[in-house]
């Protein structure tokens, strides 16, 4: 029976309608002083628990304070921007109400937590990667996820997991939110907003898990 839905955030239960992008704009500059920046520093953006002026000094990158002033205002601009999608508040409240434990698993960097968290004031487990120091698909974000859920978390045995579908994940990324989760036996599902998948919304998601979840209670014996 599923007991528990884990949502990415990103693309999935969250958009961004201003992007501004002051993450990229750093790096950006950090290369335009000179910098070696590689996949590494973006590492770093997505798994340090640090502020945006702390990661510009962590990186040395050097910053005017007009300079330091016109990107903080850009990354205000995009926190501010970002608004739940209507279907993800719809489905995580038809979900809850139908027993299900809800969890967000999500590649962020620190300043984009505390928005998360407000959107969704009743999702009270995360998986963010900076407060964990990996990201999406390192199996060891999954596993935390389900932890903070009360689910029980052995790698080696992934079938404690798939048996009678115990948590299921949905998220935009094939790689993050579907393969990713598969390798640990989490059962997953891919959301494509585009209306080319097989799920195009989260409401449609909810109903199947809430359909499994009373198949479970009619016939019990058959899983």
């Amino acid at each position: 029976m599923i007991s528990a839905a884990i949502f990415d955030a990103f693309g999935t239960i969250v958009r961004i309608a201003q992007r501004t992008k002051p993450y990229d704009a750093l790096l950006k500059e950090g290369r335009r002083q000179g910098l070696a920046l590689t996949s590494a520093s973006t590492h770093l953006v997505m798994t340090a628990h640090l502020s945006f002026d702390q990661v510009a000094d962590q990186l040395r990158i050097e910053l005017s304070s007009s300079k330091r002033a016109e990107m903080n205002g850009a990354l205000g601009k995009e926190l501010a921007s970002i608004e739940p999608y209507p279907d993800a508040l719809a489905a995580i409240d038809c979900l809850q109400e139908a027993g299900v434990v809800i969890g967000i698993c999500s590649n962020l960097a620190q300043p984009y937590g505390p928005v998360i968290r407000k959107a969704f004031p009743r999702v009270q487990c995360h998986a963010f990667s900076y407060e964990l120091g990996v990201m999406k698909p390192d199996p060891s974000i999954y596993l935390a996820i389900c932890r903070e859920m009360g689910l029980e978390t052995h790698h080696a045995e992934p079938e404690k997991f798939t048996k009678g579908g115990q948590v299921v994940m949905i998220g935009d990324s094939r790689k993050c939110d579907r393969d990713g989760p598969r390798v640990v036996g989490i059962e997953e599902y891919h959301l494509d907003r585009s209306g080319q998948g097989q799920i195009n919304n989260l409401m449609q998601f909810a109903n199947l898990v809430i359909e499994r979840k009373r198949h479970y209670h009619r016939y019990p014996f058959s899983y």
